[in-house]
């Protein structure tokens, strides 16, 4: 008999539940160039098109207030739906010093916004750090110029990969936003995509597989049948493939799939919706990761000690992998420890 105990594979198990909170703020289509085909941001966000005035000032009485709380968590405010580092001066600058007012009093502790790859001037970004960015994400949706050009995103691999490039030279750290299953997508796309992202190791990874949303580019393309999405079966396989390779480098994914605003979903005309999506790659990914840890210690029968705070992950979505960890002849045990075990008789 032969027992190997690991933790979960997931670099953000622990440390997700002691960071600190995540405060979005939310610019639909402020700065962006243009519309890209799949993009309905204010769907997406639940917020729609405001003046940046607006925004700013909704931002600064939420900020006053949770101040006076003194048992709020402290934040991380992420600038999120448009392309910050194209917004119309000095907004860059105004958002960027209302949040350093806050982190002088220890509220706010750290700055991301969301931009394009072909928004990233090494010097500009330079001075949004000197500010307090501290970190860029990056809407890459793709390094295949094929994708990037069906989707209407206006640069192709090689500002891309520029982009990136120019994040870490300005010492800021870096998020990829990749979107599978864009127009233009051909079998090994993303499989490449996940392998230049492993490449750059950048600190966080979102996974957001393109939908067909109602009033996009994209819906007519899908009316036209020029255009068909990924089945879920195939994204659910295809994601789960690409966050074992991320978790196995310590990459965490801090997003699978579009988060259910009300309005996103009567607006969704086709494509890999499912509410549970995150849950369902998660735990095939944990699936497949102990299923490599067991086929180690070779042939079974094999237990898994499951830590119970883990037993949904652990079971599927409506206990769906039960079948499968009876095939793969691996019998579950809960306990109330913190690592997993698998134990070969």
């Amino acid at each position: 008999m032969r027992l190997i105990r690991f933790a979960h594979p997931d670099p953000l198990t622990d440390r997700k539940q002691y960071g600190p909170q995540m405060r979005p703020v939310f610019l639909p289509f402020a700065g962006c160039p243009h519309r890209c085909a799949f993009c309905g941001q204010h769907l997406q966000t639940g917020q729609t098109a405001q003046p940046l005035e607006t925004h700013y000032e909704s931002l600064r009485a939420h900020l006053e207030q949770v101040a006076l709380n003194a048992s709020t968590r402290t934040l991380e405010l992420a600038f999120y739906g448009g392309t910050f580092t194209a917004l119309p001066e000095p907004w860059p600058e105004r958002f960027l010093k209302l949040a350093a007012l806050h982190r002088a009093s220890g509220l706010v502790v750290r700055v991301r916004c969301s931009t394009r790859p072909d928004h990233t001037d090494p010097a500009m970004l330079a001075r949004l750090k000197g500010l307090g960015l501290d970190m860029v994400e990056l809407g890459i949706q793709s390094f295949d110029s094929a994708a990037l050009r069906a989707s209407g995103r206006g640069y192709d691999s090689e500002t891309a990969l520029q982009g990136c490039e120019n994040v870490r030279v300005a010492g800021l750290d870096l998020g990829v936003q990749l979107m599978p299953g864009l127009p233009g997508d051909q079998p090994g796309t993303f499989q490449r995509d996940v392998a230049r992202t492993l490449a750059l190791q950048p600190e966080a990874v979102r996974l957001y597989p393109c939908l067909v949303i109602d009033g996009t580019l994209l819906a007519r393309q899908w009316r036209e049948k020029t255009y068909r999405p990924w089945s879920l079966a195939r994204t659910r396989q295809e994601l789960a493939a690409a966050l074992g390779a991320l978790w196995s480098r310590n990459i965490p994914v801090i997003r699978i799939g579009l988060h259910p605003e009300p309005d996103l979903l009567p607006a969704i005309l086709d494509g890999p919706w499912h509410p549970a999506l995150g849950q369902m790659v998660r735990s095939l990914a944990l699936f497949d990761h102990v299923r490599a840890r067991a086929a180690n210690l070779g042939p079974g029968p094999n237990i898994l000690f499951a830590p119970r705070r883990f037993s949904g992950e652990v079971m599927g979505h409506g206990a769906e992998l039960r079948q499968a960890w009876r095939k793969a002849g691996i019998t579950i045990q809960q306990h109330d420890g913190q690592r997993f075990g698998i134990l070969s008789k």
